[in-house]
């Protein structure tokens, strides 16, 4: 059984609910990331930034990225993850439900990893990876 342990990235780091949009945008390019988790003061996850957030949610609305602050851009909304003993069949399930590209790892209730659409790909079977860009692109209108 593969697990989400055995297919995350390790080493994420958290942007803080004060830390500016184009820290996290600067922090995203040094690690040439597409997302940041963003965590409180107590190091809980509190959700996760993509470089696509900044685009639609602040550049593209005329805000100053300097001006916006990560906790400004994460909202109220829940966050999807998963334990870090899941298994992969667990994995795809809340990737393609929640149609999320990228999710979170946890242990222990603290952010440990991030497994992302790229990561199965490179150790995945065609056909689930298949199913799992199928699932997570597909619109509804």
């Amino acid at each position: 059984m593969t697990t989400a342990r055995e297919i995350m990235h390790h080493g994420c780091e958290c942007l803080s609910l004060d830390e500016d949009l184009t820290t996290a945008a600067r922090r995203m390019a040094e690690s040439d990331v597409g997302a940041l988790p963003v965590c409180g003061e107590d190091g809980r996850l509190k959700g996760i930034i993509t470089d696509r957030d900044i685009v639609v949610k602040a550049i593209a609305q005329g805000r100053n990225p300097a001006d916006v602050r990560a906790g400004d851009l994460i909202g109220e909304g829940e966050v999807f993850y998963v334990d870090a003993a899941a298994d992969i069949d667990n994995v795809l399930h809340e990737m393609m439900e929640h149609r999320v590209r990228r999710l979170p790892v946890m242990e222990n209730d603290h952010l440990i990893g991030i497994i992302s659409q790229a990561d199965l790909a490179a150790k995945l079977p065609e056909d689930k990876v298949g199913e799992l860009v199928s699932a997570i692109s597909t619109t509804s209108h």
